[in-house]
């Protein structure tokens, strides 16, 4: 196991640390996570153990239904609007991070795509990754 994963939101109100290595990095461009990036996809660490997970603070949270069709809610601060984590309604022992969230972003090393159809021509993730059409099974 490595060193915690910690991180939070912009002004600092919402910290997390996970004491778990991530399940999966993956980069995903469901139209959500472009809405939601501003951009062409999201940059996500996934985390298995939600007991391995400190947090602090209190996120606001917001459910939305995904392209599975599963509910996922969006956790962001209510002082700076950072997102900061998702959870899943399907899989209540996951915990997501965003990536940008990290107080080391370096640590992130995508390891996927998902959501590969509903990428854009301009938004240019690694060729040498996998890439999956929808949500892989994990």
């Amino acid at each position: 196991m490595s060193e915690p994963y910690t991180g939070g939101c912009a002004c600092g109100a919402i910290r997390y640390e996970i004491s778990g290595d991530p399940l999966v990095m993956n980069d995903c461009q469901c139209r959500d996570c472009q809405r939601r990036s501003g951009t062409g996809h999201g940059s996500y660490l996934t985390f298995r153990g939600r007991a391995d997970v400190k947090l602090t603070g209190k996120a606001t949270h917001w459910d939305i239904a995904g392209d599975s069709g599963n509910v996922k809610t969006h956790a962001f601060c209510p002082v700076c609007g950072s997102p900061v984590y998702l959870t899943f309604a399907a899989m209540p022992d996951l915990f997501t991070v965003h990536a940008a969230s990290l107080d080391d972003p370096r640590r992130y090393k995508p390891q996927i795509v998902t959501y590969a159809v509903r990428r854009y021509a301009w938004d240019r993730v690694d060729p040498a990754l996998p890439k999956f059409d929808k949500m892989p099974p994990m």
